[in-house]
């Protein structure tokens, strides 16, 4: 099998969407389970623009672990690096909808946050011959509150090292999977002096470096190539090259914002993949890449579920064809 391009490392699990927006976690009469985790959205929605990807995750040996490894077979991910644990279950989280959209993480049912496969990813057994031909590792930080996949991500930056593949960090702080803020800060501060491009929401920015400049956030971070700085429907600023930007959102009518970041992320970096990380030197070609980025976010919180709405590399040059900010 050929080595994929890019690399996504960490969790896969069921979003299990509220069916009645608007309500809170005690009305909320059903739930409808999708496909998600952001790294599992980043190599399917990789996939499904052209450019290869692998998923290196945990999950347990049970029917949602089955199912989810299946739709990542069935998408075109590369799961050679999946691993299955033999007691721990495959994780679920419950997501509150608003009347807009917008989503809210209400917990994992009746479990601990600890008790899931995830966060028992080995580093043992992630596989060295994915990252021979890597261009990007792909990585969040839920892993970093685990002691073994915490280990497992440690392993990861070592062979990304070894190999020159370039780290790209989606910060994805997540309260709900920690038991100790200060603790989680102090290790994410540490992972993003180590990684070559930085993907944050203006909260993650604001919560880390008390500031959502992404030219002022590089220069405090000793590697990075890049920063984007999400701002949901107001856009995003970008630090690219020296090349410092902001751009609206496309106006969508948002159905489900589960996912956003991650397709805004795998359009970014399918066109790096497409175009080099050199071209991002050139203004007009690093705004071009970020608003590709944008569309392909866009499309997808136009439907239900992160996977499930991903667009297609023609669904997205159509929408860029007719749209404008």
């Amino acid at each position: 099998m050929a080595n994929s391009r890019v690399i996504c490392l960490g969790e896969v699990l069921f979003d299990c969407l509220a069916d009645q927006p608007g309500r809170s976690l005690e009305e909320v009469e059903s739930w409808t389970p999708y496909p998600g985790g952001a790294p599992a959205n980043v190599a399917c929605a990789l996939v499904k623009l052209g450019t290869s990807a692998a998923f290196v995750g945990a999950v347990g040996r049970d029917d949602d672990g089955n199912s989810l490894v299946q739709l990542l077979q069935d998408v075109g991910v590369d799961v050679r690096g999946v691993q299955k644990h033999p007691t721990a279950p495959t994780r679920l989280i419950y997501v509150l909808r608003s009347e807009t959209g917008d989503r809210q993480f209400a917990g994992f049912g009746q479990r601990e946050t600890n008790e899931f496969a995830d966060t028992h990813l080995q580093a043992g057994q992630i596989p060295e011959e994915l990252f021979l031909e890597a261009d990007f590792l792909v990585m969040g930080t839920l892993e970093l509150a685990y002691l073994e996949s915490r280990g497992a991500i440690a392993r990861a930056l070592e062979l990304a090292e070894q190999n020159h593949v370039k780290i790209l960090l989606d910060v994805n702080w997540r309260p709900v999977f920690w038991e100790d803020e200060a603790q989680a800060k102090l290790l994410i501060k540490d992972l993003l002096q180590k990684v070559d491009f930085v993907k944050l929401s203006e909260e993650e920015a604001q919560w880390l470096f008390e500031t959502t400049d992404p030219e002022d956030i590089a220069h405090r971070l000793d590697s990075a190539e890049g920063i984007l700085v999400t701002a949901g429907k107001e856009g995003c600023f970008y630090y690219l090259g020296d090349t410092k930007g902001r751009l609206p959102a496309f106006s969508v009518a948002a159905v489900d914002t589960t996912g956003a970041g991650d397709s805004f992320l795998a359009g970014f970096l399918h066109q790096l993949c497409l175009n080099g990380i050199g071209s991002l030197a050139s203004p007009i070609k690093a705004q071009k890449t970020v608003v590709y980025a944008s569309a392909v976010a866009a499309l997808t919180i136009t439907k239900l579920g992160a996977i499930a709405a991903q667009p297609t590399a023609e669904e997205v040059e159509a929408f860029l064809a007719v749209s404008s900010f």
